[in-house]
Protein backbone atom coordinates (compact mmCIF):
# COMPACT_ATOMS: atom_id res chain seq x y z
CA UNK A 1 0.00 0.00 0.00
CA UNK A 2 1.40 3.44 -0.89
CA UNK A 3 2.81 5.68 1.83
CA UNK A 4 0.49 8.29 3.34
CA UNK A 5 2.66 11.03 1.92
CA UNK A 6 3.66 9.47 -1.38
CA UNK A 7 1.33 9.59 -4.38
CA UNK A 8 0.53 6.30 -6.05
CA UNK A 9 2.73 5.91 -9.10
CA UNK A 10 1.35 6.07 -12.60
CA UNK A 11 2.70 2.61 -13.14
CA UNK A 12 0.74 1.21 -10.21
CA UNK A 13 -2.41 2.95 -11.39
CA UNK A 14 -1.95 1.63 -14.91
CA UNK A 15 -1.39 -1.86 -13.52
CA UNK A 16 -4.59 -1.64 -11.55
CA UNK A 17 -6.41 -0.41 -14.62
CA UNK A 18 -4.99 -3.07 -16.91
CA UNK A 19 -5.74 -6.26 -14.99
CA UNK A 20 -8.15 -5.00 -12.32
CA UNK A 21 -5.81 -5.92 -9.45
CA UNK A 22 -4.30 -3.62 -6.89
CA UNK A 23 -0.57 -3.66 -6.15
CA UNK A 24 0.54 -5.45 -2.98
CA UNK A 25 -2.43 -7.86 -3.06
CA UNK A 26 -1.68 -9.29 0.39
CA UNK A 27 -1.72 -5.81 1.92
CA UNK A 28 -4.97 -5.09 0.08
CA UNK A 29 -6.72 -7.99 1.80
CA UNK A 30 -6.06 -6.62 5.26
CA UNK A 31 -6.31 -2.93 4.39
CA UNK A 32 -9.33 -3.60 2.20
CA UNK A 33 -11.29 -5.00 5.12
CA UNK A 34 -10.47 -1.91 7.12
CA UNK A 35 -11.16 0.59 4.34
CA UNK A 36 -14.54 -1.00 3.58
CA UNK A 37 -15.41 -2.21 7.08
CA UNK A 38 -14.79 1.00 9.03
CA UNK A 39 -17.32 3.09 7.02
CA UNK A 40 -19.87 0.26 7.25
CA UNK A 41 -19.46 0.09 11.04
CA UNK A 42 -19.55 3.89 11.30
CA UNK A 43 -22.77 4.04 9.28
CA UNK A 44 -24.38 1.40 11.48
CA UNK A 45 -23.44 3.36 14.60
CA UNK A 46 -24.32 6.82 13.31
CA UNK A 47 -27.51 5.83 11.53
CA UNK A 48 -28.54 3.29 14.14
CA UNK A 49 -28.43 5.79 17.00
CA UNK A 50 -32.06 6.71 17.81
CA UNK A 51 -33.26 4.80 14.75
CA UNK A 52 -36.74 4.51 16.17
CA UNK A 53 -36.71 7.94 17.79
CA UNK A 54 -38.41 10.20 15.22
CA UNK A 55 -42.10 9.68 14.55
CA UNK A 56 -43.19 8.12 11.28
CA UNK A 57 -44.18 10.71 8.69
CA UNK A 58 -46.79 10.41 5.96
CA UNK A 59 -44.66 8.58 3.35
CA UNK A 60 -43.47 6.11 5.98
CA UNK A 61 -47.11 5.62 6.96
CA UNK A 62 -47.82 4.60 3.35
CA UNK A 63 -44.97 2.09 3.59
CA UNK A 64 -46.44 0.73 6.82
CA UNK A 65 -49.98 0.47 5.42
CA UNK A 66 -49.15 -1.02 2.02
CA UNK A 67 -46.50 -3.46 3.24
CA UNK A 68 -49.03 -5.04 5.61
CA UNK A 69 -51.19 -6.11 2.67
CA UNK A 70 -50.85 -9.51 1.06
CA UNK A 71 -48.76 -9.92 -2.07
CA UNK A 72 -51.95 -10.16 -4.14
CA UNK A 73 -53.36 -6.98 -2.62
CA UNK A 74 -50.08 -5.13 -3.22
CA UNK A 75 -50.03 -6.18 -6.89
CA UNK A 76 -53.66 -5.05 -7.26
CA UNK A 77 -52.72 -1.64 -5.83
CA UNK A 78 -49.74 -1.26 -8.14
CA UNK A 79 -51.90 -1.66 -11.22
CA UNK A 80 -53.71 1.53 -10.19
CA UNK A 81 -51.21 3.68 -8.29
CA UNK A 82 -47.65 3.90 -6.91
CA UNK A 83 -46.19 1.22 -9.19
CA UNK A 84 -42.79 2.94 -9.01
CA UNK A 85 -42.57 1.96 -5.34
CA UNK A 86 -43.90 -1.54 -5.93
CA UNK A 87 -40.60 -3.44 -5.59
CA UNK A 88 -39.92 -1.64 -2.31
CA UNK A 89 -43.38 -2.41 -0.92
CA UNK A 90 -43.02 -6.08 -1.83
CA UNK A 91 -39.65 -6.26 -0.12
CA UNK A 92 -40.98 -4.47 2.95
CA UNK A 93 -43.85 -6.96 3.15
CA UNK A 94 -41.26 -9.67 3.76
CA UNK A 95 -39.39 -7.48 6.25
CA UNK A 96 -42.40 -6.77 8.46
CA UNK A 97 -43.50 -10.40 8.24
CA UNK A 98 -40.21 -11.30 9.92
CA UNK A 99 -39.37 -8.28 12.08
CA UNK A 100 -42.74 -6.70 12.85
CA UNK A 101 -43.96 -3.15 12.31
CA UNK A 102 -42.02 -1.06 14.83
CA UNK A 103 -40.22 2.07 13.63
CA UNK A 104 -36.89 0.26 13.99
CA UNK A 105 -38.08 -2.70 11.90
CA UNK A 106 -39.47 -0.43 9.18
CA UNK A 107 -36.27 1.62 8.96
CA UNK A 108 -33.75 -1.20 9.33
CA UNK A 109 -33.51 -1.96 5.56
CA UNK A 110 -32.63 1.70 4.91
CA UNK A 111 -29.97 1.62 7.61
CA UNK A 112 -28.40 -1.57 6.26
CA UNK A 113 -28.49 -0.29 2.69
CA UNK A 114 -26.85 2.99 3.72
CA UNK A 115 -24.15 1.13 5.61
CA UNK A 116 -23.36 -1.08 2.62
CA UNK A 117 -23.34 1.99 0.38
CA UNK A 118 -20.65 3.51 2.63
CA UNK A 119 -18.51 0.39 2.18
CA UNK A 120 -19.01 0.30 -1.59
CA UNK A 121 -18.15 3.99 -1.80
CA UNK A 122 -14.93 3.46 0.17
CA UNK A 123 -13.88 0.69 -2.22
CA UNK A 124 -14.79 2.87 -5.18
CA UNK A 125 -12.83 5.79 -3.73
CA UNK A 126 -9.76 3.62 -3.25
CA UNK A 127 -9.85 2.33 -6.80
CA UNK A 128 -10.45 5.77 -8.29
CA UNK A 129 -7.72 7.34 -6.14
CA UNK A 130 -5.26 4.81 -7.58
CA UNK A 131 -6.38 5.59 -11.10
CA UNK A 132 -6.10 9.31 -10.30
CA UNK A 133 -2.57 9.04 -8.91
CA UNK A 134 -3.61 10.52 -5.55
CA UNK A 135 -1.51 9.97 -2.43
CA UNK A 136 -2.53 7.11 -0.13
CA UNK A 137 -5.44 5.72 -2.19
CA UNK A 138 -6.62 3.58 0.72
CA UNK A 139 -6.88 6.66 2.96
CA UNK A 140 -8.74 8.56 0.23
CA UNK A 141 -11.22 5.70 -0.08
CA UNK A 142 -11.67 5.55 3.68
CA UNK A 143 -12.26 9.31 3.80
CA UNK A 144 -14.87 9.07 1.03
CA UNK A 145 -16.80 6.44 2.97
CA UNK A 146 -16.61 8.36 6.24
CA UNK A 147 -17.52 11.71 4.67
CA UNK A 148 -20.62 10.06 3.22
CA UNK A 149 -21.52 8.66 6.64
CA UNK A 150 -20.99 12.06 8.30
CA UNK A 151 -23.42 13.85 5.99
CA UNK A 152 -26.66 14.66 7.88
CA UNK A 153 -28.68 13.84 4.77
CA UNK A 154 -27.20 10.34 4.81
CA UNK A 155 -28.38 9.87 8.40
CA UNK A 156 -31.82 11.23 7.56
CA UNK A 157 -32.45 8.68 4.82
CA UNK A 158 -30.83 5.88 6.82
CA UNK A 159 -33.64 6.53 9.31
CA UNK A 160 -36.42 6.71 6.73
CA UNK A 161 -38.69 3.80 5.79
CA UNK A 162 -38.54 4.66 2.10
CA UNK A 163 -36.32 3.32 -0.71
CA UNK A 164 -33.72 6.11 -0.90
CA UNK A 165 -31.03 4.25 1.04
CA UNK A 166 -31.40 1.34 -1.39
CA UNK A 167 -31.26 3.72 -4.36
CA UNK A 168 -27.93 5.10 -3.16
CA UNK A 169 -26.52 1.62 -2.55
CA UNK A 170 -27.41 0.41 -6.04
CA UNK A 171 -26.17 3.63 -7.68
CA UNK A 172 -22.82 3.32 -5.89
CA UNK A 173 -22.57 -0.38 -6.78
CA UNK A 174 -23.38 0.36 -10.42
CA UNK A 175 -20.66 3.02 -10.53
CA UNK A 176 -18.13 0.64 -9.00
CA UNK A 177 -19.06 -2.09 -11.49
CA UNK A 178 -18.74 0.41 -14.33
CA UNK A 179 -15.13 1.11 -13.34
CA UNK A 180 -14.37 -2.60 -13.04
CA UNK A 181 -16.03 -3.34 -16.38
CA UNK A 182 -13.99 -0.63 -18.10
CA UNK A 183 -10.77 -1.89 -16.49
CA UNK A 184 -11.26 -5.62 -16.98
CA UNK A 185 -13.70 -5.85 -19.86
CA UNK A 186 -15.64 -9.03 -20.39
CA UNK A 187 -19.33 -9.77 -20.74
CA UNK A 188 -19.84 -10.80 -17.10
CA UNK A 189 -18.80 -7.42 -15.71
CA UNK A 190 -20.97 -5.52 -18.14
CA UNK A 191 -23.84 -7.89 -17.32
CA UNK A 192 -23.29 -7.22 -13.61
CA UNK A 193 -23.33 -3.50 -14.35
CA UNK A 194 -26.62 -3.86 -16.25
CA UNK A 195 -28.17 -5.71 -13.29
CA UNK A 196 -26.98 -3.01 -10.88
CA UNK A 197 -28.53 -0.30 -13.08
CA UNK A 198 -31.77 -2.30 -13.25
CA UNK A 199 -31.82 -2.55 -9.45
CA UNK A 200 -31.20 1.19 -9.23
CA UNK A 201 -34.22 1.80 -11.46
CA UNK A 202 -36.36 -0.65 -9.48
CA UNK A 203 -35.64 1.40 -6.37
CA UNK A 204 -36.28 4.74 -8.14
CA UNK A 205 -36.85 5.37 -11.83
CA UNK A 206 -35.45 8.89 -11.45
CA UNK A 207 -32.13 7.37 -10.39
CA UNK A 208 -31.69 6.09 -13.95
CA UNK A 209 -30.37 9.59 -14.60
CA UNK A 210 -27.06 8.24 -13.33
CA UNK A 211 -26.70 6.74 -16.80
CA UNK A 212 -26.19 10.26 -18.15
CA UNK A 213 -23.35 10.75 -15.65
CA UNK A 214 -21.78 7.41 -16.57
CA UNK A 215 -22.00 8.28 -20.27
CA UNK A 216 -20.13 11.55 -19.71
CA UNK A 217 -17.50 9.70 -17.66
CA UNK A 218 -16.85 7.30 -20.52
CA UNK A 219 -16.75 10.12 -23.07
CA UNK A 220 -13.92 11.64 -21.04
CA UNK A 221 -11.98 8.41 -21.58
CA UNK A 222 -12.76 8.14 -25.27
CA UNK A 223 -15.20 6.08 -27.31
CA UNK A 224 -13.59 2.69 -26.74
CA UNK A 225 -15.99 1.49 -24.06
CA UNK A 226 -19.12 3.32 -25.17
CA UNK A 227 -20.56 0.42 -27.16
CA UNK A 228 -20.57 -2.21 -24.37
CA UNK A 229 -21.79 0.44 -21.91
CA UNK A 230 -24.61 1.40 -24.25
CA UNK A 231 -25.57 -2.26 -24.65
CA UNK A 232 -25.64 -2.75 -20.88
CA UNK A 233 -27.67 0.44 -20.37
CA UNK A 234 -30.20 -0.57 -23.03
CA UNK A 235 -30.48 -4.05 -21.48
CA UNK A 236 -31.23 -2.51 -18.08
CA UNK A 237 -33.86 -0.17 -19.51
CA UNK A 238 -35.49 -3.05 -21.39
CA UNK A 239 -35.69 -5.02 -18.14
CA UNK A 240 -37.35 -2.03 -16.52
CA UNK A 241 -39.67 -1.19 -19.43
CA UNK A 242 -42.87 -2.61 -17.84
CA UNK A 243 -42.29 -0.54 -14.70
CA UNK A 244 -41.37 2.55 -16.76
CA UNK A 245 -44.58 2.23 -18.80
CA UNK A 246 -46.74 1.74 -15.71
CA UNK A 247 -45.04 4.64 -13.94
CA UNK A 248 -45.66 6.89 -16.95
CA UNK A 249 -49.35 6.00 -16.95
CA UNK A 250 -49.54 6.87 -13.25
CA UNK A 251 -47.64 10.16 -13.62
CA UNK A 252 -50.66 12.03 -12.22
CA UNK A 253 -49.41 10.93 -8.79
CA UNK A 254 -46.80 13.71 -9.12
CA UNK A 255 -49.43 16.42 -9.59
CA UNK A 256 -48.51 17.81 -6.15
CA UNK A 257 -44.96 18.68 -7.27
CA UNK A 258 -44.43 22.38 -8.05
CA UNK A 259 -42.00 24.06 -10.44
CA UNK A 260 -38.58 24.63 -8.87
CA UNK A 261 -37.10 28.09 -8.50
CA UNK A 262 -33.76 29.47 -7.32
CA UNK A 263 -34.73 28.52 -3.77
CA UNK A 264 -34.89 24.86 -4.80
CA UNK A 265 -31.24 24.91 -5.86
CA UNK A 266 -30.21 26.62 -2.61
CA UNK A 267 -32.16 24.06 -0.59
CA UNK A 268 -30.55 21.18 -2.49
CA UNK A 269 -27.05 22.57 -1.87
CA UNK A 270 -27.82 23.09 1.83
CA UNK A 271 -29.11 19.54 2.21
CA UNK A 272 -26.04 18.07 0.53
CA UNK A 273 -23.74 20.13 2.77
CA UNK A 274 -25.77 19.56 5.93
CA UNK A 275 -26.31 23.23 6.84
CA UNK A 276 -25.80 26.72 5.44
CA UNK A 277 -22.67 27.13 7.57
CA UNK A 278 -21.09 24.07 5.90
CA UNK A 279 -21.75 25.04 2.29
CA UNK A 280 -18.55 27.08 1.93
CA UNK A 281 -16.34 24.41 3.49
CA UNK A 282 -17.73 21.61 1.33
CA UNK A 283 -17.50 23.84 -1.74
CA UNK A 284 -13.81 24.49 -1.07
CA UNK A 285 -13.09 20.80 -0.53
CA UNK A 286 -14.98 19.85 -3.70
CA UNK A 287 -13.08 22.48 -5.68
CA UNK A 288 -9.81 21.08 -4.29
CA UNK A 289 -10.96 17.68 -5.47
CA UNK A 290 -11.62 19.07 -8.94
CA UNK A 291 -8.19 20.74 -8.85
CA UNK A 292 -6.64 17.34 -8.15
CA UNK A 293 -8.01 16.15 -11.47
CA UNK A 294 -7.01 19.26 -13.37
CA UNK A 295 -3.47 19.04 -12.04
CA UNK A 296 -3.02 15.36 -12.78
CA UNK A 297 -3.23 15.72 -16.56
CA UNK A 298 -5.67 12.77 -16.64
CA UNK A 299 -8.83 14.48 -17.82
CA UNK A 300 -9.05 11.95 -20.66
CA UNK A 301 -8.98 9.05 -18.21
CA UNK A 302 -11.29 7.67 -15.55
CA UNK A 303 -10.47 9.47 -12.32
CA UNK A 304 -12.32 10.59 -9.22
CA UNK A 305 -13.14 13.87 -10.94
CA UNK A 306 -14.42 12.41 -14.21
CA UNK A 307 -16.61 9.99 -12.24
CA UNK A 308 -17.79 12.11 -9.31
CA UNK A 309 -18.38 15.49 -10.98
CA UNK A 310 -20.92 14.26 -13.58
CA UNK A 311 -22.53 12.07 -10.89
CA UNK A 312 -22.95 15.06 -8.56
CA UNK A 313 -24.18 17.58 -11.15
CA UNK A 314 -25.93 15.93 -14.09
CA UNK A 315 -28.89 14.06 -12.51
CA UNK A 316 -29.92 17.11 -10.48
CA UNK A 317 -29.46 19.47 -13.42
CA UNK A 318 -31.50 17.28 -15.77
CA UNK A 319 -34.33 16.84 -13.26
CA UNK A 320 -34.42 20.58 -12.54
CA UNK A 321 -34.39 21.41 -16.27
CA UNK A 322 -37.24 19.00 -17.02
CA UNK A 323 -39.21 20.40 -14.10
CA UNK A 324 -39.36 23.81 -15.75
CA UNK A 325 -41.75 22.20 -18.26
CA UNK A 326 -43.19 19.31 -16.22
CA UNK A 327 -42.56 19.56 -12.46
CA UNK A 328 -40.96 16.34 -11.21
CA UNK A 329 -38.06 17.59 -9.09
CA UNK A 330 -38.06 16.77 -5.37
CA UNK A 331 -34.89 16.94 -3.26
CA UNK A 332 -35.07 13.32 -2.15
CA UNK A 333 -35.16 12.11 -5.76
CA UNK A 334 -31.48 13.09 -6.19
CA UNK A 335 -30.17 11.92 -2.81
CA UNK A 336 -28.29 9.14 -4.65
CA UNK A 337 -25.83 11.86 -5.74
CA UNK A 338 -24.60 12.44 -2.16
CA UNK A 339 -21.73 9.89 -2.53
CA UNK A 340 -20.31 11.92 -5.42
CA UNK A 341 -19.79 14.91 -3.11
CA UNK A 342 -18.02 12.65 -0.61
CA UNK A 343 -15.68 11.39 -3.36
CA UNK A 344 -14.79 14.91 -4.49
CA UNK A 345 -14.18 16.10 -0.93
CA UNK A 346 -12.01 13.06 -0.16
CA UNK A 347 -9.99 13.79 -3.31
CA UNK A 348 -9.72 17.41 -2.16
CA UNK A 349 -8.29 16.34 1.20
CA UNK A 350 -5.78 14.04 -0.52
CA UNK A 351 -4.79 16.84 -2.90
CA UNK A 352 -4.35 19.18 0.06
CA UNK A 353 -2.09 16.59 1.73
CA UNK A 354 0.02 16.39 -1.41
CA UNK A 355 0.23 20.18 -1.62
CA UNK A 356 1.49 20.43 1.95
CA UNK A 357 3.92 17.57 1.36
CA UNK A 358 5.40 19.25 -1.70
CA UNK A 359 5.41 22.90 -0.65
CA UNK A 360 5.19 22.85 3.15
CA UNK A 361 6.79 21.15 6.14
CA UNK A 362 5.84 17.79 4.66
CA UNK A 363 8.99 17.97 2.51
CA UNK A 364 11.07 16.97 5.56
CA UNK A 365 8.43 14.95 7.44
CA UNK A 366 6.05 13.25 4.96
CA UNK A 367 3.46 12.39 7.62
CA UNK A 368 2.91 16.12 8.23
CA UNK A 369 1.36 16.29 4.78
CA UNK A 370 -1.86 14.99 6.35
CA UNK A 371 -1.81 17.50 9.21
CA UNK A 372 -3.78 20.14 7.27
CA UNK A 373 -6.49 17.66 6.14
CA UNK A 374 -6.70 16.42 9.75
CA UNK A 375 -7.39 19.98 10.94
CA UNK A 376 -10.05 20.41 8.24
CA UNK A 377 -11.67 17.12 9.29
CA UNK A 378 -11.68 18.18 12.94
CA UNK A 379 -13.40 21.46 12.07
CA UNK A 380 -15.85 19.60 9.86
CA UNK A 381 -16.66 17.10 12.61
CA UNK A 382 -17.35 19.91 15.06
CA UNK A 383 -19.65 21.71 12.63
CA UNK A 384 -21.58 18.52 11.85
CA UNK A 385 -22.55 17.74 15.45
CA UNK A 386 -25.46 20.20 15.43
CA UNK A 387 -26.96 19.13 12.07
CA UNK A 388 -26.56 15.45 13.02
CA UNK A 389 -28.58 16.07 16.18
CA UNK A 390 -31.22 17.99 14.25
CA UNK A 391 -31.94 15.30 11.64
CA UNK A 392 -32.77 12.81 14.42
CA UNK A 393 -35.59 14.99 15.72
CA UNK A 394 -39.21 14.50 14.73
CA UNK A 395 -39.30 18.23 13.94
CA UNK A 396 -36.86 17.58 11.07
CA UNK A 397 -39.57 15.53 9.33
CA UNK A 398 -42.66 16.90 7.61
CA UNK A 399 -45.09 15.26 10.06
CA UNK A 400 -45.36 14.09 13.66
CA UNK A 401 -47.92 11.31 13.31
CA UNK A 402 -47.04 9.92 16.73
CA UNK A 403 -47.95 13.26 18.31
CA UNK A 404 -51.25 13.38 16.38
CA UNK A 405 -52.09 9.89 17.62
CA UNK A 406 -51.37 10.89 21.21
CA UNK A 407 -53.85 13.79 20.97
CA UNK A 408 -56.61 11.58 19.56
CA UNK A 409 -55.97 8.80 22.08
CA UNK A 410 -56.18 11.27 24.98
CA UNK A 411 -59.38 13.05 23.91
CA UNK A 412 -61.52 10.64 21.87
CA UNK A 413 -64.83 9.26 23.16
CA UNK A 414 -67.03 6.36 22.07
CA UNK A 415 -69.27 7.41 19.17
CA UNK A 416 -66.91 10.08 17.78
CA UNK A 417 -66.70 10.46 14.01
CA UNK A 418 -63.87 11.74 11.83
CA UNK A 419 -63.56 13.68 8.56
CA UNK A 420 -60.31 13.85 6.58
CA UNK A 421 -60.02 17.07 4.57
CA UNK A 422 -58.85 16.33 1.92
CA UNK A 423 -59.36 12.57 1.76
CA UNK A 424 -55.60 12.09 1.27
CA UNK A 425 -55.19 13.28 4.87
CA UNK A 426 -56.44 9.82 5.84
CA UNK A 427 -52.76 8.81 5.74
CA UNK A 428 -52.45 10.56 9.13
CA UNK A 429 -54.31 7.60 10.64
CA UNK A 430 -52.13 4.93 9.01
CA UNK A 431 -48.83 5.28 10.82
CA UNK A 432 -50.27 4.61 14.29
CA UNK A 433 -53.79 3.36 13.53
CA UNK A 434 -55.00 2.07 16.91
CA UNK A 435 -56.77 5.24 18.24
CA UNK A 436 -58.28 6.04 14.82
CA UNK A 437 -59.95 2.64 14.62
CA UNK A 438 -62.28 3.79 17.40
CA UNK A 439 -63.49 6.73 15.28
CA UNK A 440 -66.16 6.26 12.63
CA UNK A 441 -64.79 7.39 9.27
CA UNK A 442 -67.95 9.13 8.05
CA UNK A 443 -66.88 9.77 4.46
CA UNK A 444 -65.23 6.41 3.72
CA UNK A 445 -66.97 4.26 1.12
CA UNK A 446 -64.36 1.58 0.45
CA UNK A 447 -61.22 0.99 2.50
CA UNK A 448 -57.79 1.43 0.87
CA UNK A 449 -57.45 -2.35 0.52
CA UNK A 450 -60.94 -2.89 -0.89
CA UNK A 451 -60.56 -0.06 -3.40
CA UNK A 452 -56.98 -0.94 -4.48
CA UNK A 453 -55.92 2.57 -3.53
CA UNK A 454 -53.73 4.32 -0.96
CA UNK A 455 -56.43 6.19 0.97
CA UNK A 456 -59.78 4.62 -0.02
CA UNK A 457 -62.81 6.09 -1.79
CA UNK A 458 -65.44 8.55 -0.59
CA UNK A 459 -69.24 8.22 -0.29
CA UNK A 460 -71.73 10.46 -2.06
CA UNK A 461 -73.13 13.54 -0.34
CA UNK A 462 -76.59 12.08 0.57
CA UNK A 463 -74.96 9.08 2.27
CA UNK A 464 -72.59 11.39 4.10
CA UNK A 465 -75.47 13.49 5.47
CA UNK A 466 -77.24 10.38 6.80
CA UNK A 467 -74.06 9.13 8.48
CA UNK A 468 -73.47 12.50 10.08
CA UNK A 469 -76.90 12.63 11.73
CA UNK A 470 -76.76 11.71 15.39
CA UNK A 471 -72.95 11.89 15.69
CA UNK A 472 -72.22 13.75 18.96
CA UNK A 473 -68.66 14.82 18.12
CA UNK A 474 -66.58 14.95 14.97
CA UNK A 475 -62.82 15.16 14.51
CA UNK A 476 -61.62 17.03 11.42
CA UNK A 477 -58.09 16.18 10.24
CA UNK A 478 -56.45 18.73 7.93
CA UNK A 479 -53.02 19.79 6.75
CA UNK A 480 -51.91 23.03 8.36
CA UNK A 481 -51.31 24.72 5.02
CA UNK A 482 -54.84 23.95 3.79
CA UNK A 483 -56.96 25.35 6.63
CA UNK A 484 -57.97 28.44 4.68
CA UNK A 485 -58.30 26.67 1.31
CA UNK A 486 -61.76 25.72 0.06
CA UNK A 487 -61.98 21.93 -0.51
CA UNK A 488 -61.53 21.03 -4.17
CA UNK A 489 -64.01 18.12 -4.20
CA UNK A 490 -67.78 18.15 -3.78
CA UNK A 491 -67.67 15.68 -0.90
CA UNK A 492 -65.01 17.78 0.81
CA UNK A 493 -67.20 20.87 0.59
CA UNK A 494 -70.14 18.87 1.95
CA UNK A 495 -68.05 17.69 4.91
CA UNK A 496 -67.07 21.25 5.68
CA UNK A 497 -70.69 22.44 5.43
CA UNK A 498 -71.82 19.79 7.91
CA UNK A 499 -69.11 20.72 10.37
CA UNK A 500 -69.93 24.42 10.23
CA UNK A 501 -73.26 23.72 11.88
CA UNK A 502 -71.50 22.48 15.01
CA UNK A 503 -69.46 24.04 17.81
CA UNK A 504 -65.65 24.01 17.84
CA UNK A 505 -64.55 22.39 21.10
CA UNK A 506 -60.80 22.53 20.68
CA UNK A 507 -58.11 22.72 18.01
CA UNK A 508 -54.64 21.19 18.15
CA UNK A 509 -51.77 21.88 15.77
CA UNK A 510 -49.20 19.09 15.71
CA UNK A 511 -46.49 20.13 13.28
CA UNK A 512 -48.10 19.75 9.81
CA UNK A 513 -51.46 18.42 11.01
CA UNK A 514 -54.40 20.36 12.47
CA UNK A 515 -56.96 18.44 14.55
CA UNK A 516 -60.27 20.20 15.13
CA UNK A 517 -62.86 18.67 17.47
CA UNK A 518 -66.47 19.73 16.93
CA UNK A 519 -69.58 18.94 18.99
CA UNK A 520 -73.28 19.16 18.10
Amino acid sequence: MPSLAEPASHKAAESASADGRRPHEAGWRLAGWLVVGVPIAAALLVGGYRLGGPSLWRDEAYTFEVARRSFGQIFSLLLHVDAVHGPYYLGMHIVISVLGTSEVALRLPSLLATSLAAGVLAALGWRLAQLSGLPAPSVTGLLAGLLYVAAPQTTYYAQDARPYGLVTLFAAAATYLLIVAVSRGGVRWWAAYAVAIALTGLASLFALLILAAHGVTLLARGKGRLLPWLAAAVAAVVMLSPLILLGYRQARALAWVTRPGPGSVITMVRLFAGSRALISLFAVLALCGIASGLGSGRLREITIVTVALPWLVLPSFILLAVSVVKPVYVERYVVFCQPALALLCAAGLAWLARLVAVWGPGRRTPALGWAAPAVVLAVLAGLLIGPQRTVRLTSARPDNLRGVTAVVAASERPGDGVFYLPSEARVVSMGYPAPFRKLRDLALEKSPVASDSLTGTQVQAPVLAKRFAGIPRVWVVQWAGQLSVRPSTKIGREELALVRGTRLVHRWTVQSVVLSLYAA
